[in-house]
């Protein structure tokens, strides 16, 4: 044999465009595998000369499946710019659609893009490894699962007038407020909604029990974990100061998000579109950390909704209270997360301020700068900018949930393809257990808008001269 190169494009079931190389040694085993991001967006560079007022509008366009997370963020912005905090009914709406987003993302990525790989196999037929095969293999779990993500969804259009880049938060709150007939509606779908989530847990765990050595050498590694966190360690998914930990769960910051750049920084690799974040104190790579799912239930302590903080104890005690580096137990902590989102929208339905008509600040204290954070399906996203006294952005910077992962997908991409894939013989199943280390992750690669039709996998060897000496594609 030789040393090969083997290329995965594109990545499939995930929300962007990526591909995958494996570089193997002569005697099949890997030397490196790297995480390719090959898209590019701009959005940073474009947005300059915009309104700030325009940004809620715009940003969104970033992406189609979490638009409301960039809506609310760029509207949160906007209030640090114009210093328009806005009146308390209205940041419980914002907060209201957000939990519709998280629902219906979260509720998506499990049952939908991972739950082939759960619930078929990481050797199934790719053929019926996808949704469609879902379906037939399990057609009422698979109605549940669409019925979760439409009540998320619904939560979304009724506040926002339609389910992808609503036009609701502006610069000092809303601009809509919530009927009574509309919140009655919301409350009717929380049981289901709840029962739904409860199913996907236990279907989770039973799945865990059953393949805990596959969740044991998959992509296991420490690393520090940031995110949103409430004064009291509880799990924040829409406001609060921003927590980071290392790898033993001791704290190593707390800051409000306004102060980022004192704490964070972004490194370059050239075979990326995509940065890689890390702390600045520690440097890179001893300062990389995790967002998202696992590093949000890794820096809180409880959860505080019931039902949602009884399966984070539960949750918390397979590592006996220290952090979780398992990859593959981000699909885990994405349904607690889902629980709580489903709890919070009852909470947030019964404050009385919900129905309140104040929802908009229309008095200006111009500052000139402003930082907006939320805690978007995927990891802690975060936008700055800087505009002139009309309002006129000059620099727009925004560090999105799925770069702050950048480092542990290409880290969980690496490990796995060294542990599964050993030898000459490598069959698709192991190919795509490389591709559910970037799944587990649920990345969001700045893509708003998704290829028609087939999405195929062509795997060329490649001789050390660089000739293609055969080539395999998975339709």
């Amino acid at each position: 044999m030789v040393a090969q190169k083997i290329t995965i494009e594109p990545v499939t079931r995930i929300e962007g465009h990526a591909k995958i190389t494996i570089h193997t040694k002569a005697d099949g085993s890997v030397d490196h595998a790297y995480l390719h991001v090959n898209e590019f967006r701009g959005f940073e560079k474009f947005c300059e000369g915009r309104m700030v007022f325009e940004m809620p509008l715009i940003t969104p366009r970033i992406c189609g499946i979490c638009p409301v997370s960039h809506h609310l963020a760029a509207a949160k912005a906007g209030d640090a710019v114009l210093g328009a905090p806005p009146p308390r009914p209205a940041s419980l709406l914002r907060e209201l659609m957000h939990m519709g987003q998280i629902i219906q993302s979260h509720g998506m990525h499990f049952f939908e893009l991972a739950g082939p790989d759960l619930l078929l196999g990481f050797d199934a037929d790719p053929a019926i490894r996808n949704v469609v095969g879902l379906i037939q293999q399990a057609p009422e779990i698979a109605i549940k699962a669409v019925e979760l993500r439409k009540y998320g969804q619904e939560i979304i259009r009724i506040l926002g007038g339609r389910r992808i880049h609503p036009v609701f938060a502006v610069p000092g709150g809303v601009n809509k407020e919530l009927l009574a007939s509309e919140r009655d509606l919301i409350l009717s779908g929380l049981d289901e909604a709840i029962k739904t989530t409860q199913l996907g847990l236990s279907i989770m765990k039973d799945w865990a029990a059953k393949n805990m050595e596959d969740i044991q050498k998959f992509a296991v590694f420490p690393t520090g974990y940031l995110g949103l966190i409430t004064d009291e360690n509880g799990l924040e998914l829409y406001d609060g100061k921003i927590r980071l930990i290392d790898q033993n769960g001791s704290e190593l910051e707390r800051f409000y998000a306004a102060n980022y750049l004192d704490y964070i920084a972004e490194h370059v690799e050239n075979w990326s579109y995509l940065k890689f974040p890390y702390y600045k104190k520690l440097g890179y790579p001893g300062g990389v950390y995790r967002v998202g799912p696992l590093g949000r239930l890794n820096i809180a302590n409880k959860i505080d909704t019931p039902l949602a903080n009884e399966e984070f104890k539960i949750y918390r005690q397979i590592n006996h209270g220290l952090p979780i580096e398992n990859t593959l137990y981000y699909h885990y902590a994405r349904l607690i997360e889902t629980l709580f989102a489903v709890e919070k929208v009852q909470v947030l339905l019964n404050d009385p301020d919900i129905l309140s008509n104040d929802i908009l600040n229309t008095q200006h204290n111009f500052q000139g700068e402003g930082v907006g954070i939320i805690e978007a399906p995927r990891g802690t996203l975060i936008h700055h900018y800087k505009a002139k006294e009309n309002g006129q952005l000059e620099k727009v910077n925004l560090i999105v949930s799925t770069g702050h992962n950048n480092y542990a997908m290409s880290k969980a991409v690496d490990m796995v393809a060294k542990t599964y894939i050993t030898g000459p013989e490598i069959h698709e199943g192991l190919l795509n257990r490389v591709e559910a280390a970037v799944r587990a992750h649920d990345p969001c690669l700045s893509c708003s808008t998704h290829a028609f039709g087939q999405m195929p996998m062509i795997i060329d060897f490649v001789d050390p001269e660089g000739n293609i000496t055969k080539t395999l594609k998975r339709d």
